[in-house]
């Protein structure tokens, strides 16, 4: 497996100490170095603009804030347009309510551990795929910001010598 993926920082969020644990162990089995959890909903979008996860294991059914209450306050203050998350459900109803909300995959409750691994495996490929191409596009746009100040500087100069230009007298003799 692809040691950037393996080292991707991810987030487990359920109100259950127990899932918590359990997420933590899967895991932690398959690899994955960076794992971090929250029993307090209302604590995801603060953790997530501190630590931009690259995915993140949100249980729907929780007190108080509820797995699509997160994903709102997410999407409102989001750092880029990405939202790595994957919501865990056992209601068949929810699934596409939560990909309507912004949730980018769902895991169904009861797990199968190898579809678990996958899904998990597979989004976080497609979100450092997402990341790579965010950095290309950011140096993309200095590099064209350099040029284009570069051609400005030279239209500059252009401009100043045809200025002068225009007050020097040109004579031509037979020589």
């Amino acid at each position: 497996m692809n040691l950037d993926i393996l080292a991707a920082s991810i987030l487990i969020v359920d109100d259950q100490a127990a899932n918590v644990q359990m997420w933590r162990l899967l895991l932690s089995e398959a690899g994955y170095t960076q794992v971090s959890a929250t029993q307090d909903a209302t604590q995801v979008c603060a953790l997530h603009r501190q630590h931009a996860y690259d995915l993140i294991l949100l249980d729907l059914e929780m007190p108080g804030l509820d797995g699509f209450g997160v994903m709102e306050g997410l999407r409102t203050s989001m750092l880029d347009s990405y939202l790595p998350v994957i919501v865990l459900t056992a209601q068949p109803g929810h699934r596409l309510r939560a990909l309507e909300a912004g949730a980018k995959d769902f895991i169904s409750k009861p797990f199968d551990l190898l579809e678990v691994k996958t899904r998990i495996h597979n989004m976080l490929e497609v979100r450092l795929v997402y990341r790579k191409l965010e950095s290309h596009n950011k140096a993309l746009e200095l590099a064209v910001q350099e040029r284009t100040a570069e051609l400005r500087q030279s239209e500059s100069r252009y401009r100043c010598l045809t200025e002068l230009a225009s007050d020097w007298c040109w004579e031509q003799d037979e020589h």
